[in-house]
């Protein structure tokens, strides 16, 4: 079943409030190099270990990333590029509005 009409809003919505946090924004540009796991993203931002867990959980309810357990940890990789194109954009018109 496809989203059509307002229902396309509303989830367009939804994933926009996902990638509110500047943190989750990160992720999402972490994850769109590839497949990372919660030691890699916490070593690579410089957060908390309980802060990127619970915003991975925040991107995972949304349907941005899914997880794989591999042993005992879990490779977080973004659901498909679409999200990455997204917040790639975003970062570098952010950036270029700063220039």
């Amino acid at each position: 079943m496809t989203t059509t009409g307002y229902e396309a809003y509303e989830s367009a919505g939804a994933l926009l409030r996902a990638l509110s946090a500047p943190i989750r924004v990160a992720i999402v540009v972490e994850l769109g190099v590839g497949e990372r796991c919660v030691h890699d993203l916490v070593e690579k931002l410089g957060a908390p270990q309980p802060l990127v867990s619970q915003h991975l959980r925040v991107l995972r309810g949304a349907g941005v990333v899914r997880g794989v357990r591999r042993g005992r940890e879990i490779a977080y990789s973004l659901v498909d590029e679409h999200v990455a194109h997204i917040v790639t954009d975003a970062v570098s018109h952010a950036r270029e509005s700063r220039q």
